[in-house]
């Protein structure tokens, strides 16, 4: 039996989080259009051509502000409303689950669930946005 196209989304996903250089939370993002056809990928990291140093990495707090989530480098690819399914490795923050909104995008598929803020779910139903982990 062929994988539903969530599940397909979500193997992309997995395999752009391997592109992220955070030793410790990598995480993945694939867009699929109306057609099923892949708009973008995108993945956790730094902005395009920064580097840091090896101990930037080791203060994960210190970090976590200056990292651009995979969701919005996935969706910086497209314009708003081409977008039927969201797939992330980890569940969207809530600042992500507010951009996702704007985007109109009517489905997202998960892994995991992103302990820190589960906010999203409260913000998807509100803007009737489905959500499944898969």
């Amino acid at each position: 039996m062929r994988m539903g196209w969530g599940r397909y989304a979500l193997n992309l996903a997995e395999t752009a989080s391997l592109r992220s250089e955070d030793p410790y939370v990598k995480v993945g993002a694939c867009a699929l259009g109306y057609d099923h056809r892949v708009l973008s990928v995108g993945y956790n990291g730094l902005a395009s051509g920064v580097s840091s140093s090896e101990n930037f990495w080791e203060d994960r707090d210190r970090r976590r502000k200056f990292m651009i989530h995979a969701e919005a480098n996935c969706l910086a690819l497209f314009r708003s409303g081409e977008c039927e399914i969201l797939a992330v490795t980890l569940l969207p923050c809530s600042s992500c689950a507010t951009l996702i909104a704007s985007y109109k995008i009517p489905t997202v598929v998960y892994k995991d669930v992103y302990k820190r803020d589960t906010n999203s779910f409260e913000i998807f139903d509100f803007y009737g946005i489905s959500y499944t982990k898969i």
